[in-house]
């Protein structure tokens, strides 16, 4: 749930994270998780919360990490993402499977 010390802007940005992830199938609970973390990361970037970890400061931003791993250039899929479409798709053997075996086996 969004906190009373968020800003109108925090409140907007984690509408429209949620609104996103919820688009994107992630479910109600898990998509205002992960809302809830970004903005408070970016909160901590920016110096607007109280404490803050050596993580969120030093970390790559939120924004800079979806970026890179928006599905496109050499970055691509996480293992995990490509682990749980393979799961999804039934493919025998993905636990043994390293990141490249994975990649092509869903690319089929």
């Amino acid at each position: 749930m969004p906190q009373r010390a968020w800003s109108a802007k925090r409140e907007r940005q984690y509408k429209h994270i949620k609104e996103g992830l919820e688009d994107r199938g992630r479910s109600e609970d898990v998509a205002e998780e992960i809302a809830a973390r970004t903005v408070n990361k970016e909160r901590a970037r920016s110096g607007e919360a109280k404490t803050r970890s050596r993580s969120s400061v030093k970390d790559i931003s939120s924004s800079r990490r979806g970026g890179l791993r928006s599905h496109k250039g050499p970055g691509g899929r996480t293992k995990a993402q490509l682990y749980n479409e393979a799961k999804r798709k039934g493919i025998e053997g993905r636990s043994k499977m390293n990141k490249a075996q994975l990649a092509r086996a869903v690319g089929r």
